[in-house]
């Protein structure tokens, strides 16, 4: 097959990432001696090695005028066929037309978030799929794959896995359930009174311990859970994105609602239970789809941004949310 260049776009975040490996997967498969250029944020650069899909990568600060300009020129020498624009913003659209590549795909109106964007592509692709990962699977179709999306195989370290397996045997943690309270929109999130519960019947009843996955500002989020799991010792992790991968790897089971690390660990191939509320699951659930997705039948899809749990999240109960963790757990043993 002819070789072809291609310059894909997918600058964040974790959970978008994911979302856009199994597009890239289909381009990769479909053009195997191709040239990949994934050109990210400089957080994101060891998440996109480790799916083993780009044939280079190159950081982009978008805020930052001289690595746009940097990235440019890079462009204009390297003189991609294609530009791809998985994410639909004027940050990660700008370089490729600033490059002047002949052809740059991307999202219509009918699907971009910010007005005006699609002016800047030479083809605009209006969506039919549901899911945002099918989605993105479309405008590698539109570049010339042959099938939208494709399975993905994601690479942790084996010196990441090493250590934390280390830290977690020196805490007394063997087999475990990682709870993953937080994310960016706290409207999209599960109260943490009832993830403090959460972990005690999980303790009491499986005998596992809960390791709570928390960012940078989520402190008091920890601290709520831990003063609501009674005596149940879960484990506070607060780690760089390898260690992280690990932890999500080799988990029993990871809880969490709509944020990135529920989402790695759906592509690590991790049982997840995913507990949803504002945002819809059939365009942003895990992928590829598990089996446990919990969402109120009352629940409204409005993508609203929100410092407090959405409404419809109160509807799902420690109970019902435990019955559906232990099946899964029980899927692993």
């Amino acid at each position: 097959m002819t070789e072809r260049r291609f310059a894909v776009v997918r600058l964040g975040s974790l959970g978008d990432i994911v979302h856009t490996f199994p597009a890239v997967a289909a381009l990769r498969k479909s053009f195997p001696g191709a040239q990949i250029i994934w050109i990210t944020h400089p957080r994101w650069v060891s998440l996109v090695a480790s799916g083993g899909l780009a044939t280079e990568i190159w950081p982009l600060e978008s805020r930052d005028l001289s690595s746009v300009r940097q990235t440019v020129a890079k462009l204009r020498d390297n003189r991609p066929g294609a530009a791809i624009d998985y994410q639909g913003l004027w940050k990660s659209a700008i370089p490729g037309f600033l490059a002047g590549i002949s052809r740059r795909i991307g999202f219509s109106s009918a699907t971009i978030r910010e007005y005006g964007v699609p002016i800047l592509y030479t083809e605009r692709l209006k969506c039919r799929a549901i899911h945002i990962a099918e989605q993105n699977g479309e405008l590698s179709v539109c570049a010339g794959a042959q099938t939208p999306v494709e399975q993905i195989n994601l690479q942790v370290a084996p010196g990441d896995e090493a250590k934390v397996h280390s830290q977690l045997k020196n805490d007394g943690v063997d087999s475990y359930v990682v709870v993953s309270p937080g994310g960016g929109w706290r409207s999209k999130c599960w109260p943490p009174e009832r993830y403090g519960a959460l972990c005690m019947a999980i303790r009491n009843e499986t005998g596992l311990r809960s390791v709570i996955n928390f960012g940078p500002g989520e402190e008091s989020l920890l601290a709520a859970i831990k003063s609501n799991s009674g005596n149940s010792q879960p484990l506070g992790w607060n780690g760089e994105l390898g260690s992280l991968m690990a932890l999500l790897k080799n988990a029993r089971c990871i809880v969490g609602g709509d944020t990135g690390p529920l989402h790695l660990a759906a592509a690590l191939r991790t049982p997840v239970v995913a507990l949803f509320g504002p945002t819809d699951p059939a365009r942003n659930g895990p992928y590829p789809p598990q089996p446990v997705v919990l969402r109120s039948p009352n629940a409204s899809t409005t993508y609203k941004r929100g410092s407090t749990p959405d409404p419809s999240l109160f509807d799902l109960s420690v109970e019902q949310v435990f019955a559906a963790l232990k099946s899964r757990v029980e899927t692993t043993r």
